[in-house]
């Protein structure tokens, strides 16, 4: 497998371990102060817009990171 590939892969894998792992964060606390319930709209707005705000950082950081990784392995 090529090493831009495995990045790729890692990159995507940490990544959404990240997202997922901040967006229970907020989601936590949105539902101890009963901001909403379980499996609601609000629940699946938490998540998609976490998610989206985690594609754009991870589309721009992504040429930064392989560009510093692919250098530095030179």
């Amino acid at each position: 497998m090529k090493k831009d590939i495995l990045l790729g892969i890692l990159y995507v894998s940490c990544l959404i371990v990240i997202w997922g792992s901040i967006g229970s964060l907020i989601d936590y606390a949105f539902l101890q102060r009963n901001l909403y319930t379980e499996g609601s709209l609000g629940q699946l707005s938490t998540f998609s817009i976490s998610g989206l705000l985690f594609t754009v950082l991870g589309i721009q950081s992504f040429s930064i990171i392989k560009e510093r990784i692919f250098k530095s392995t030179n």
